[in-house]
């Protein structure tokens, strides 16, 4: 069965194929309908969509431990759920079940930089229509689309905090991530080597400078990001005051 068969010439993932420009085109255009309806959107009502939402990405994980297991490809240095956009996706549930400001904080730039890249870069060996395909854009696209949503619709901020917040977490995590890699012969984060399909990390340098290129990059992108949603919201509040109170 192809869906849940082992990888193929037939189910092979290539870069930007038909099928992977459907799903850029999918995502663009979902993210931007968010983004246009931001203010229509009745957030009371959303409650139980939120709750089914994080129930979705809560099976999705789980089928692919047990379908990983059950093709006999599973191990403990590559299937833990401890890439940066694996954390993503946990902390997608947890903020849409608990809707914790401190969440928010830490997801945003996570899904911004990482799972944006991964989806229009994907270290992905499955192509469509396998499971892993189907699982890896849903997954991505979603931990995206639930950052933007709790900003754009539910009117979460972002403060110099967060960004340090961001940046305390990562490299908290980022020790263990090297003792699991070096215990297991693994390459979560891409620790150990770059990404064996193309992808960003091809411009940032050969091992290992491109994990300072990395750490370098998250620091800029990160404040960056900060800066221009802080303008942006600045501008917002001065426009909104000026049209209430003018002089």
């Amino acid at each position: 069965m192809v869906f849940f068969g082992p990888n193929n010439e037939f189910s092979a993932f290539y870069l930007f194929s038909i099928s992977h420009v459907v799903v850029l085109l999918l995502f663009v255009t979902i993210t931007f309908i968010l983004f246009h309806y931001r203010s229509k959107i009745n957030q009371e009502q959303l409650r139980k969509y939120e709750i089914g939402l994080a129930m979705t990405l809560i099976i999705s994980e789980v089928t692919n431990q047990f379908w990983m297991i059950h093709s006999g490809i599973w191990i403990v240095g590559r299937s833990l759920p401890l890439e940066l956009c694996n954390i993503g996706l946990i902390l997608s549930i947890f903020l849409l079940l608990t809707r914790k400001q401190a969440i928010f904080e830490l997801l945003f730039f996570i899904a911004v930089f990482g799972a944006t890249q991964a989806i229009f870069t994907p270290a992905l060996t499955y192509g469509f229509p396998h499971f892993r395909f189907f699982h890896f854009f849903y997954t991505h696209m979603v931990i995206v689309w639930v950052a933007l949503y709790f900003m754009w619709v539910r009117g979460y901020k972002l403060t110099f905090h967060s960004v340090i917040k961001l940046l305390l977490f990562i490299n908290i995590l980022l020790p263990i991530i090297l003792y699991v890699n070096d215990r297991n012969n693994g390459n979560y984060w891409f620790l150990r080597h770059k990404p064996d399909t193309p992808s960003l990390f091809d411009l940032m340098g050969p091992y290992p400078w491109y994990i300072f290129t990395l750490e370098g990059l998250l620091v800029v992108g990160t404040l960056l990001a900060w800066f221009i949603i802080r303008s942006k919201n600045h501008f917002k509040n001065q426009k909104q005051h000026i049209s209430i109170d003018p002089k």
